[in-house]
């Protein structure tokens, strides 16, 4: 049974329809997210999110082609999660300095070594090349979109992706989870 006979079901409220699609497009979907949250529970629960978003989006599906239509979904949706992920991640180290902060003398030891591996971080960052260095700052430090990246840096959003993708692979080559302890 094509997509678009089954989007026509769904449309008519047919359940079995849309557990048909889901059927079809669970991995692809589950491997879209998984590979920008690298997180097997929060891409399971990403997913099944995403299939909520394209059950109450399919009124608006415009035949343009349904897994392009589903991947964007997907990615979007994932890149949202990832951001709620980082803030809270980032909301921790916060509370975690504030209450640093008001520490009695006895944890200076403790307060340095967090210093130093911050600098660490900043220093194995400054060793990424530069033009992995700026779009690695710019997702990560800085929080911004790919959009405002291609921006500011005057290039397509997929040139941002690519540059992602590349500086990622070249931590993972580089690097070991060691240089930072």
């Amino acid at each position: 049974m094509s997509d678009e006979l089954l989007i026509q079901k769904v449309l008519r409220q047919n359940e079995h329809a849309f557990r048909l699609l889901v059927e079809r497009y669970r991995n692809d979907v589950f491997r879209t997210i998984f590979a920008i949250l690298r997180d097997q529970k929060e891409a399971e629960d990403a997913t099944q999110e995403v299939f909520i978003k394209i059950y109450t989006s399919l009124p608006n599906y415009e035949n343009q082609g349904f897994k392009t239509w589903i991947t964007r979904i997907a990615v979007n949706h994932s890149i949202d999660v990832k951001r709620k992920l980082t803030r809270r991640s980032e909301e921790v180290v916060e509370n975690i300095e504030q209450k640093e902060l008001f520490t009695p003398p006895d944890h200076v030891e403790h307060e340095v070594i967090i210093r130093e591996k911050k600098q660490k971080v900043h220093d194995k960052l400054d060793e990424l090349p530069e033009n992995y260095r700026d779009v690695i700052y710019g997702y990560y430090i800085a929080e911004k979109s790919y959009q405002q990246m291609a921006i500011e840096q005057n290039v397509q959003v997929k040139t941002i992706e690519m540059k992602l993708y590349r500086a990622r692979h070249w931590m993972k080559k580089h690097w070991k989870e060691d240089d930072f302890s």
